[in-house]
């Protein structure tokens, strides 16, 4: 007779809890098992990491990814912008050729290693990844929208890689020594191109 009573006084928690199960088994399983390429999991945890500026756990979770898929073409990409972030040229640039390598119509890749070229100062071949990647994308000419600069806290729309282009072709008409190809202050604040995955 207890026991029939603490069932039926119970009834509405016992059900809530196996929903809160349910639900919470749903989600462990999507975020660990239902991967559209193996390896995405790690992709889209180490894509949070790099938009918080945690480089390092960001770069173990593609090297994760890697270990899951070595032809995962998004997992190198994020290491090659979170290794760009860490000033790590080298490696960046040897994260985007394999990106590039794997995947050569993906259009943000072009895009961020001509970031990576105009950083190294390798102008002609940042106009050249420009061009590319407006080409393939030419959505990545308008650059970031409203909302981004809204969430980023930017009050002024920062310059695209279209307008970054236009001005390396137009200063690389100049002779030399009037160039004017970085402004290391203004350089400094230009932010990543990003596919989150």
């Amino acid at each position: 007779m207890i026991k029939n009573i603490f069932i039926k006084d119970n009834i509405s928690g016992f059900i809530g809890l196996g929903i809160i199960f349910i639900i919470t088994s749903v989600v462990i399983y999507w975020r660990t098992s239902v991967e559209e390429i193996p390896g995405d999991y790690h992709v889209r945890k180490g894509n949070y990491r790099l938009e918080d500026g945690e480089y390092e756990s960001a770069v173990k979770e593609f090297m994760y990814a890697l270990k899951k898929n070595p032809m995962h073409p998004f997992a190198h990409l994020g290491l090659a912008i979170t290794y760009m972030q860490m000033d790590k040229l080298d490696m960046a640039l040897k994260h985007f050729n394999i990106t590039i390598k794997l995947n050569p119509e993906l259009g943000v890749a072009y895009a961020n290693r001509g970031i990576l070229y105009d950083r190294m100062g390798s102008y002609k071949m940042a106009f050249k990844d420009y061009k590319k990647a407006l080409e393939i994308d030419p959505k990545l000419g308008q650059g970031p929208g409203w909302l981004w600069c809204f969430l980023h806290n930017i009050k002024k729309r920062p310059p695209t890689i279209a307008d970054r282009a236009a001005y390396i072709e137009a200063e690389m008409k100049k002779v030399p020594e009037k160039r004017i190809l970085q402004v290391k202050e203004i350089d400094e604040k230009q932010r990543m191109f990003k596919v989150v995955r």
